[in-house]
């Protein structure tokens, strides 16, 4: 039978730093001359491997973003968010590239609902080896309202979520327009945490490469719907719309530049 889960090592997960929540807890990326296992740095950017590498037949790496502990996406420079995008994309698809995984996961966790443990900004590439992320991806859940467009990118709000509610997808092809793909992302971020009428402190972004093209999906995280836990059923709010029409208001009317 075709292996459909991922194993988590509980033994090594107890041995994890934690101060998402606990900041009494000292930040292991913060001390940087004590980071092992290096594979690559641009900057203030360090690649490496997971030293805690809970999920088994599986491949981690850690991708710190910046040595400010309290840096955040929405807040980076053009030319740091940029060049950090470059990066992370760039080794997400040479692990994909290289053949030795099925498939190869690169997400971020920002906050204290978004299932990350700690909180200097990170993100994991995880190369997995017997499993294919792929197949539980569906077009649909690219599609939505668009928000904005330029060249071959563009920023939507879901129509039809994963998991339910509101997302944001990035897309663009395959690694043709950083620049703006790396703007949209960063637009999605800022509002979700400034503007977002729900208060959501904390989100994910998700990155697939489908098609020969680039989705970047910016999920603002809560307590998870008991319908989409029990039943597996998104639900879909009915001001997508307006929400849109807030979004293009505040970032793109008469051209104005975003100052975020």
């Amino acid at each position: 039978m075709e292996n459909k889960h991922l194993h988590f090592n509980t033994s090594i997960g107890m041995q994890k730093p934690e101060n998402i929540r606990n900041k009494a807890q000292a930040c292991p990326f913060c001390e940087r001359e004590k980071l092992t296992d290096i594979i690559d740095v641009d900057g203030s950017i360090i690649l490496l491997k997971n030293k805690y590498p809970v999920l088994e037949n599986a491949y981690q790496t850690v991708l710190i973003e910046t040595d400010d502990c309290q840096g955040e996406v929405s807040t980076y420079s053009r030319e740091h968010l940029q060049r950090l995008f470059r990066f992370g994309i760039g080794h997400w698809l040479k692990m994909e590239n290289s053949g030795a995984y099925r498939s190869v996961i690169f997400f971020k966790n920002h906050g204290p609902l978004s299932g990350g443990t700690l909180s200097h900004p990170h993100m994991q590439i995880i190369g997995l080896e017997d499993l294919d992320y792929k197949e539980k991806v569906q077009p649909e859940m690219f599609q939505g309202l668009v928000i904005a467009q330029e060249s071959d990118v563009t920023l939507t709000l879901s129509t039809k979520p994963r998991v339910g509610f509101y997302e944001f997808n990035i897309a663009m092809a395959d690694s043709h327009y950083m620049e703006q793909f790396a703007e949209y992302i960063q637009i999605a971020v800022h509002y979700v945490l400034n503007h977002f009428p729900f208060k959501a402190g904390s989100y994910n972004i998700f990155f697939h490469h489908i098609n020969k093209r680039i989705y970047a999906k910016v999920v603002p995280r809560f307590v998870t719907t008991p319908l989409y836990i029990g039943y597996g059923l998104p639900q879909v709010p009915n001001n997508l719309e307006s929400m849109v029409s807030e979004m293009k208001r505040i970032y793109f009317d008469l051209k104005k530049s975003i100052n975020i």
